[in-house]
């Protein structure tokens, strides 16, 4: 996992450089308005256009509870097929160390970015941290804004050796404030109380026992430079709001706006595929008739089938007659 880590780095070097000069001017921009690298919630509203329904107090898109509950029966790759053909081709990253694979992660995103230490930018940051009356070390400020069902998504650009700004300590008050777990490009140490946490399902880059050290000194090896700012985990970038959606494999985050149509299609999928595979064993229809564009007798057959079924199908009702009224069958 490591290796293909550091190919990934190699490979995506001048995507990496690019992305991260962007992300570097937008946070001096919000460096400039007082607080540390922490979108104010205008920022947000401009970098999230297409989101037009509800936000959270800090400005992140609100996808409802309901949308969420839904996305947890999404696939990787139906999420992942709605958002390459949407022109989204950078939201998947996999190659994670997984606490509690079994279970999905799903929620908001509260992004976090670290960078390797620098005494100068630390200690302006530092200061100004103590203005805006943030409590405790710098990995503390992110926690302390968790809202429940938020994911903790944090780029620590891969940082192993004296790298863990999560051990069992954060790890409780993140999910104690959360109910959730995280998406972290880095490593947690204390792996073994993080996994006594029942959800804390969770996504990291690896384990180390050290610790990482965040404040000035010659020890210093990353300095906390955004909060709710755009961040690179792997190969994928991550707004504020997006929906976390990590299963078996890997984590695919989902642009609010397109949250809703991701669960939908996937609820089409599923719905199609019963009909289908229960028709192929009924003998009515060959699977050269099933594996092809249907024809307008197969989907009117869907449709009536849907009709017949709707109380007893794994998708809720509501969004049964959603899609038939979609339909012209």
């Amino acid at each position: 996992m490591l290796n293909r880590h550091k190919e990934g780095n190699v490979n995506g070097l001048a995507t990496w450089r690019c992305t991260s000069l962007a992300l570097l001017v937008l946070l001096m921009a919000s460096l400039a308005t007082g607080q540390p690298g922490v979108f104010s919630k205008a920022e947000l509203i401009k970098y999230t256009p297409e989101w037009k329904g509800e936000r959270m107090e800090d400005g992140r898109p609100r996808v409802p509870d309901a949308i969420l509950e839904r996305m947890k029966a999404v696939t990787l790759e139906e999420a992942w097929a709605v958002l390459r053909n949407a022109g989204y081709r950078y939201q998947y990253e996999d190659g994670w160390l997984q606490i509690h694979p079994q279970k999905t992660l799903v929620g908001r995103a509260l992004t976090v970015m670290w960078m390797p230490g620098r005494p100068d930018i630390h200690a302006v940051i530092d200061e100004q941290g103590k203005k805006d009356g943030r409590i405790g070390a710098h990995n503390a400020w992110p926690v302390d804004m968790l809202q429940p069902g938020d994911v903790y998504v944090g780029d620590h650009f891969g940082l192993k050796l004296d790298g863990p700004s999560i051990g069992d300590n954060v790890g409780n008050a993140i999910y104690a404030r959360s109910g959730n777990g995280i998406v972290y490009d880095g490593a947690v140490r204390d792996i073994e109380g993080l996994e006594v946490l029942e959800n804390f399902t969770s996504f990291v880059r690896h384990y180390h026992p050290s610790h990482h050290t965040s404040s000035l000194g010659p020890r210093l090896n990353s300095t906390l430079i955004g909060i709710n700012t755009p961040v690179r985990i792997g190969g994928a970038t991550v707004m504020p709001g997006d929906v976390v959606l990590g299963k078996k494999g890997g984590v695919v985050f989902i642009p609010a706006h397109l949250a809703e149509k991701v669960a939908k299609t996937s609820e089409v999928v599923r719905l199609r595929d019963m009909f289908g595979h229960l028709r192929l064993k009924e003998g009515k229809y060959t699977s050269g008739q099933i594996d092809t564009r249907w024809t307008d007798d197969i989907e009117r057959d869907f449709s009536q089938w849907l009709r017949d079924h709707a109380d007893k199908l794994p998708v809720p009702a509501e969004q049964i007659q959603e899609i038939l009224r979609e339909r012209t069958w």
